[in-house]
């Protein structure tokens, strides 16, 4: 995994700012005009279901350490009962928005376009927000096992850009995903995967994304760098999983 930085954290505000610049990530900002930071915000559940705006906060100060392009903070949300507006403020995205001045996004109401790939069996063609190709894309999840997918990393942090408008096929906001995850979760990056990543695996989920045993002892890591594949069997590997035995890591 020489790809991929994985660093004791200290603190975010320190350690996500080394990560960041030791796996590379100035260089992954390199010609955008404009950044999307997306954190993993599946509900109104708090961390470590979810990424910790004092995570996301850091992350902020370590991209505009090295571009002055405007930042987005971009979610959509999977809660079956709230919207992303409503998770954002419950979890304090609000606020950290106002006080950082970065902007918010709900990607399941942004403006879509319609994109084909005949080489993808699950999703030959997609609709998506328009913003997934025209900003450069810091994906900031959480280490979380999955019931349905083994690990939820970077690579699946990309379901927020589905909109339900399209996916929902089901009580959850993306569920026609759970049909065939694995398949899902990789045609879904031949369309749009993150140009860097930053992760919290401070204290990581064992089992389950939506709460559940933690890790014991708590990983206390932060994991970075831009090849999202690299950055999830390495997360895999946190946890005790052998990425050669999940679907869409092999």
């Amino acid at each position: 995994m020489a790809d991929v930085v994985t660093l004791p954290c200290e603190s975010y505000a320190r350690t996500v700012r080394d990560a960041f610049e030791q796996a590379g990530g100035p260089d992954a900002l390199a010609g955008f005009e404009r950044i999307l930071l997306k954190p993993n915000l599946v509900n109104a559940s708090p961390f470590p279901v979810t990424t910790h705006p004092e995570f996301t906060a850091a992350a902020i100060d370590a991209v505009r350490a090295h571009t002055d392009a405007p930042i987005t903070i971009a979610e959509g949300t999977g809660d079956k009962d709230k919207e992303t507006g409503e998770v954002f403020t419950a979890l304090g995205y609000e606020e950290l928005a106002r006080c950082k001045g970065v902007d918010l996004l709900d990607l399941n109401h942004a403006d879509l376009t319609e994109v084909s790939r005949p080489g993808c069996p699950v999703f030959p063609t997609m609709w998506l927000p328009k913003a997934a190709f025209t900003h450069c894309i810091v994906s900031l999840p959480v280490l979380k096992g999955h019931s349905m997918a083994s690990v939820t990393g970077t690579m699946k942090n990309m379901m927020g850009f589905a909109p339900p408008s399209h996916y929902q096929g089901g009580g959850w906001k993306k569920a026609l995903f759970h049909r065939d995850m694995h398949g899902s979760i990789r045609d879904l990056n031949r369309y749009v995967t993150p140009h860097f990543t930053l992760m919290d695996a401070t204290v990581g989920l064992r089992d389950y994304h939506l709460g559940g045993p933690r890790c014991r002892p708590e990983v206390g890591m932060i994991l970075a760098g831009a090849d999202p594949l690299a950055v999830d069997r390495a997360a895999a590997g946190l946890l005790g999983i052998d990425w050669r035995e999940v679907d869409h890591l092999r």
